[in-house]
């Protein structure tokens, strides 16, 4: 069993920086050898590239364009009157996956329109939103790029997000029907929407092209106060043979490297760290138990 794989997702670590290209020199000089973007599009993705490879980060991840985010849009992808514009962020999204080098693309749901009720409105969305998987379908597989679908709780996080929950987004890739349409287990969210985590991860893994990984209910680093077990939850991960990345989205409870810390309980089989330190001198100093956690080495 191999040891799981973090990628630092830029658009929530190291927020006390205020560019990406920042954001991924921090993460690789933190010994991440892997990042995710929410949204690059800020950003010549040349530029986005380039310090990447300066730096040795592979980009794993990137989400469509949210739409308008003045409207109070986040994603298009079911949203009924909106076909043009999602195929129009579609692209855009391919064109920085393809500079960037990276492989997967988050296909955002969107929100239930504002004052309608989802009941109503979810034989249309569900419509919509296979019009459009099918379609990115289509372009992302001449491109050899993965589609992804993340459920998103409605009970804290975003009330009107169509797709929220395991066993929804798998019915809609059960009706697409495409090798290259996984799902994207945020274990955050699934908890808040369905516990059950130890079922659900066994029972849709096969499924899963990426997770990601906050503590609930205060979505901080994995290790801070709440209600997961991380030590558990990946070895159960690696148990159960997951070999994608896990992606670090979490809000930093303070300084986004000392949390890092929190996250040297999963050790590899020969006793040693998987979390990748290089150069930082603090991770240095925490793995050694010099600010007083104990080392497990």
């Amino acid at each position: 069993m191999a040891p799981l794989r973090f990628s630092a997702n830029v658009s929530w670590l190291f927020p006390e920086l205020p560019s990406l290209p920042a954001r991924l020199r921090a993460a690789g000089s933190s010994g991440f050898k892997a990042a995710e973007v929410g949204w690059p599009y800020g950003e010549p993705p040349e530029a986005l590239a380039r310090t990447a490879q300066e730096v040795g980060l592979q980009l794993v991840l990137i989400n469509t364009p949210p739409g308008d985010r003045e409207k109070g849009e986040m994603g298009l992808g079911a949203v009924p009157g909106r076909q043009a514009a999602f195929r129009d962020g579609l692209e855009q999204a391919v064109v920085y996956a393809k500079a960037l080098g990276c492989p997967r693309i988050h296909l955002m749901a969107g929100r239930v329109p504002q004052g309608a009720d989802r009941a109503a409105v979810r034989d249309e969305m569900d419509t919509v939103f296979l019009e459009n998987l099918r379609h990115a379908a289509g372009v992302l597989a001449q491109e050899n790029l993965v589609r992804l679908l993340e459920p998103i709780n409605t009970r804290i996080t975003d009330p009107r997000y169509f797709l929220d929950t395991p066993q929804q987004a798998a019915a809609i890739l059960e009706k697409v029907g495409r090798p290259n349409l996984q799902l994207q287990m945020d274990i955050f969210h699934w908890q808040i929407m369905d516990g059950n985590l130890t079922g659900n991860i066994r029972e849709f893994l096969p499924l899963v092209g990426h997770v990601q990984v906050a503590q609930v209910p205060g979505r901080g680093e994995p290790g801070s106060p709440g209600e997961l077990n991380f030590p558990y939850l990946f070895q159960l991960l690696e148990d159960e043979g997951y070999k994608g990345f896990v992606g670090c989205e979490y809000q930093p409870r303070g300084d986004t490297v000392e949390g890092l810390s929190r996250l040297r309980s999963y050790w590899d089989k020969r006793g040693r760290p998987v979390w990748p330190v290089r150069s930082c001198a603090l991770a240095t100093r925490l793995w050694d138990g010099e600010l007083g956690i104990p080392s497990l080495l």
